[in-house]
Parts: structure tokens; sequence; C-alpha cells
């Protein structure tokens, strides 16, 4: 506030007064005062009272404001208004409670960089998810087609049971008829005339019996229904599942058996391949020592699935050649080794006992071995593939079947004979003459493509 102006008359009284000796310097004083106190309310009645601060512009007054005019929580915001900006200005971090710490100098570049490699990692993980979804689809897509495919070979494989067998005499009997006793015997006729046995015709025609029974079978529909499902149950008590041969068995050892001509050596070569193509190491065993073509035949196998061979010496003992393979095969890190033994006539009593020789053998050069023993059948021969898988079963313990030859034969339904017979597993059939065409055995599949009605 500007000093309150006093006239210059007054000022020259005051002067003279203190110049005269012996003047009242009370009065003076009071004069003084006075004229102050007047010039003093003049420039409080006379200034001009300023407004509001323009916005973004602050004076001091507006800033300042007695601590006593203000409320506890207003003193608290300003006390922390005050600490953040200390902070700030000085590089500290105030917490909650208004205790403050030094900060570091804060690293832009570092913060750049880290924030770069973050997108970076996010957008890698986008394409990641991108990619798995492709993978996803291509996958179920090559399933979709490998499914398809399985579902030609084995309806190819069983066109001639399904067209020419026992099925399609069935579908000519009862076509558009009534189910009734007179032509359930002739139905019983048909079955007992097929390659099933007696013990597969008899589940297959009490199962429509028991139907006929409770009169559920009134059209065809009906018994197609039941002889699918009951031949679905007679496969699915024996079956396991596809040839499990897991490397972890260092190596493990498959010993395939079966008669002459049944496909033996021709089952091998399809079954290397397919390993082959899993990148397992595989060594086969050439057993059949006894027959100079069968070591020569296998040989070719051997080089169309890309796959090594151990040949013993002719004529040299089937069960030497077997225990030097397998030695052989855990000497070099095979995790694999397919033993081919002498095709054997069931009905040989020595024979079998050689063939005995060699599964002994084959578990004293490795512990646990053979995992699996593979029979290979003939599905022409009908029932005496049955009378072959029994002896054989009898003999060596046989763990699994493959049947061979499907697609040339009309006698299908020994596969039904077999599991409800002997109660061993097939796990592979036999579809056609290309590398593909040994197929694991899918007793769904099958019984559908069996009793498949459109092209029945």
């Amino acid at each position: 506030m500007p000093a309150p102006f006093i006239p210059t008359s007054s000022l020259l009284l005051i002067a003279q007064a203190g110049a005269e000796p012996g003047a009242d310097l009370t009065g003076v004083v009071v004069v003084l005062g006075f004229l102050v106190a007047i010039a003093g309310g003049a420039f409080v009645l006379t200034r001009k009272k300023r407004g509001p601060a323009p916005k973004g512009v602050s004076r001091i007054e507006d800033r300042e404001q007695p601590e006593e005019t203000l409320t506890s929580k207003e003193k608290e915001a300003r006390r922390a208004a005050k600490a953040l900006r200390r902070a700030a200005k000085g590089g500290l971090r105030v917490d909650a409670d208004g205790k403050a710490e030094k900060l570091e100098a804060v690293d832009l570049a570092g913060q750049q960089k880290a924030a770069e490699e973050a997108a970076a990692a996010e957008a890698a993980a986008q394409e990641a998810s991108q990619q798995a979804a492709i993978e996803a689809l291509r996958q179920a897509a090559n399933k979709g087609a490998a499914e398809a495919e399985a579902r030609d070979k084995v309806r190819g494989g069983l066109s001639k049971t399904r067209n020419e067998g026992f099925v399609a005499r069935l579908g000519k009997l009862f076509a558009g008829k009534q189910i009734d006793e007179n032509l359930l015997d002739q139905i019983e006729e048909v079955l007992y005339r097929a390659d099933l046995g007696v013990q597969a015709t008899e589940a297959l025609l009490g199962a429509l019996k028991q139907a006929l029974s409770k009169q559920e079978l009134g059209d065809a529909d009906k018994v197609w229904d039941t002889l699918q499902d009951q031949s679905l149950q007679m496969l699915d008590k024996v079956a396991t599942g596809e040839l499990l041969l897991p490397k972890s068995h260092g190596p493990a050892v498959l010993m395939v058996v079966g008669v002459n001509g049944s496909g033996k050596t021709t089952t091998i070569g399809k079954l290397a391949h397919r390993y082959a193509a899993e990148n397992r190491k595989i060594l086969i065993a050439a057993g059949d020592t006894f027959r100079a073509a069968a070591v020569d035949q296998l040989e070719v196998w051997c080089e169309r699935a890309g796959v090594d061979m151990f040949r013993g010496k002719p004529q040299q003992d089937p069960a030497s050649v077997c225990y030097g393979a397998i030695e052989k095969g855990k000497a070099e890190g095979y995790d694999l080794v397919i033993c081919d033994t002498a095709g054997r006539l069931h009905t040989n009593a020595n024979l079998m006992a050689e063939l005995q020789k060699v599964r002994r053998v084959i578990g004293k050069a490795h512990d646990g071995a053979p995992h699996e023993v593979l029979l290979v059948l003939d599905a022409t021969m009908g029932q005496n593939a049955v009378a072959q898988a029994r002896q054989f079963g009898e003999s060596i313990e046989v763990t699994s079947i493959a049947l061979t030859k499907l697609d040339g034969t009309a006698k299908g339904g020994v596969i039904l004979a077999i599991a409800e017979t002997l109660g061993i597993p097939v796990k592979l059939i036999g579809v056609g003459e290309q590398m593909s065409d040994l197929r694991d055995f899918n007793a769904k599949l099958f019984v559908e493509m069996l009793f498949e009605r459109d092209a029945a």
C-alpha cells in the first residue's frame, strides 16, 4: 500500500513548531497522527476493489490463505500438495503416510526398450496363437481326411463279404418280410453255413431270438440293428486298441509267427514302413533261415521301408539269429526289433516246439521280450484260420492277430469267430496291397462297414 499523502502546509507547520524553542511537542504529535489517519481513510475509500484473477493467473493473496481460517481437511490437503510439489522438484516419492524417499534418475531409454520388448512379446504371442489355431484346423482337416480314407479302405476290404458273403444272403432272405419263427430258422441256416463258427452263430441267433420274444423285431431294419449291436459286443470283449510297441522297452521286440502263405513277410514289411515313418530306428531279424527266398523277400521289403536287416547264415538256427539281432539292437540303440520266424504248419508238433524255443531265446536275450507275439492269419482260410489261431495260441501264447487279405475274400465274418471262440484280439487288418493298407483294427468301423445297408 502507498504511503498516505500529507499536504505541504501541514508539513510546514510541523517544521515551524519543531523549530521554535519551547514549543509543545505533544500537540505536534497529535496533529500529525490526525493527519495520517485522515490520509489512510481517504486511500481506503478511493481504492478500486479488484475481482477474481483471470483463468490461468494466480495472485499471492488468492493462493495464500491464513492457516487459522482453514478446516482440518483443507490443512491436510494443503500439506499433501506442498509435499508433492517438493517431491516433484526434489526427485522424491511420497507414500500414503506422508513419508518421502529419494528416487533414482528415470532411465527413459530403458523404459522405452522395455516397452518395445513388451510390444514384441505381445505380437509374438498373438502370432503364436494364430499359428496354433491354423495348426489345429490343419490337424482337424487331416484327421477328417484320414477317417474318411479309413472308412473307404475298410468298406472296400469288406465289399466281398458284404455283397457276396453271409451279409448279402441275409439281406436277400428277409428284405421286406415280416420277421417270425419260420424266417428265423432260415436265418439260422445262413449263419451256420457261413464261416462264423458255432459259438459266434449261436451268439447272433440268441440275440435275434431274444429280440423276437420281446416283439422288438418287426422289420429288416431292426434285424440289422440287432445283428450289428451283437457283433460289436462280441468284438469289444477282446478289442484292446492298436499294437503298442513303446520305445521305452529299449528296444521293443515284436515276434511275428504264422504259416507259409499267410502274408507274414508282407505284414512285417508294412509294419516296418509304418514305424519308420514315426522316425523309429528299426532292425529286422531274418529268422526264416530254412527258406532262402524268404530272406531275399524280406530284404526287398526292408529296402522299401528304409530299415536295417540282420541276416544270419543259411540254415542257421532261427533262435540264434533272433538272439544276435536283439543284442545288436541293444548295443546300437535300436528302439524296435521285429523277429521274423519260419512258417510253421500248426499241425506239426516238432515245428511248433522249435517255435517255442525261439520264444524262450528271445526272452533270454532281452528281459520281458517278446513284448508282442503277432499271429498273421489269412482271412481267405475261413474256419481253418480259426484252427491255426487255436494251435498257435496254445503253443506260444499269441497276444494279437493280424488278419490279412480281407479285400480278397467273402469270409470276413471269420473275425467274429476268432473273437468269440478264442478271445484273442485282432489288432491289424490287411485291406490291400499298398504299404498303407495294413490298418489298425477298429471294431465299430468294421461292424458298421460289414452291415452297411446301402451297399448290401
